[in-house]
């Protein structure tokens, strides 16, 4: 069977986790994908342990530039493993340290010094949504369906990622997605937010992997410093710049950059 468009011609890169699949290409581009189609691509925890693991040894790959995060068959991830959920919840301490693997999960997601795009089809709904929230971008199939449920199971959404999805769409829009648990279509998430792209699904993935090749094209060294100021609260914003701006000065990026424009080429950063 062929392989879809995002992992096609693609050489698989080893995660040692069942239902976590990643591949690297030669154009610069690796892809993480949810691979258990048979429970929508529910994060168990092995693979909430497993990619901060991962995201590291991804990140230290000659030649990665981009991150692609998508789900296998259709789907993107309809959320945390409601089995396992029964389970940790039976004990409090389980269930405090499920949640800390969940947000450090999340975190290293976040913290991937490369840019990242969230390619969502089908359901991404709970830690799902969680973690394309944790993406840079999210480019979104039309007919998918994006939500986080905690409210539909009692469950305390942790403060990590409800400030993260306060700071996307707005704390009122951030509300009204938390208290209620309902779902948005993939033509309504670009409105709230949720979404910096929206396709038909048909084209999405080819307009990702188009997205993600222009961004290896770019500055590290610029995104890098983008990635670094918008990381942190505002007030700290210059302090995470320094290092990048000194860079700046003493690297050759700019002197690459400036010097393509005057000779009509692309730069080679």
């Amino acid at each position: 069977m062929a392989r879809p468009p995002l992992t096609r011609d693609r050489s698989p890169f080893p995660t040692q986790v069942e239902g976590l699949n990643a591949f690297t290409g030669e154009d610069g581009v690796a892809v993480l994908e949810f691979a258990r189609p048979h429970r929508r691509n529910a994060v168990t925890l092995a693979i909430w342990q497993a990619l901060p693991r991962v995201l590291l040894r991804l990140a230290e790959q000659p030649g990665v530039r981009a991150l692609l995060v998508t789900g296998a068959g259709g789907t993107f991830s309809a959320g945390a493993d409601i089995a396992e959920l029964v389970e940790v919840y039976a004990d409090p301490d389980r269930a405090d340290d499920y949640h800390a693997v969940n947000v450090a999960a999340e975190e290293a997601l976040a913290a991937f010094p490369h840019p990242t795009v969230a390619v969502v089809h089908g359901a991404c709904v709970g830690g799902g949504c969680q973690l394309a929230v944790a993406c840079d971008l999210r480019f979104v199939a039309e007919d998918a369906r994006l939500g986080i449920t905690p409210a539909k199971l009692g469950v305390v959404y942790p403060a990590v990622p409800t400030l993260r999805l306060a700071r996307l769409v707005g704390p009122a829009r951030a509300k009204y997605l938390l208290f209620s648990g309902e779902l948005v279509t993939g033509r309504d998430s670009a409105a709230i937010g949720l979404a910096d792209r929206v396709a038909p699904g048909a084209e999405l993935d080819a307009a990702a992997l188009e997205f993600a090749r222009l961004l290896t094209r770019r500055s590290a060294q610029t995104i890098g410093a983008v990635k670094a100021a918008l990381a942190v609260p505002p007030e700290h914003a210059a302090a995470a710049l320094e290092p990048w701006e000194r860079r700046s000065r003493e690297a050759g990026d700019v002197r690459e950059g400036l010097a393509a424009f005057l000779e009509g080429r692309p730069p080679r950063f």
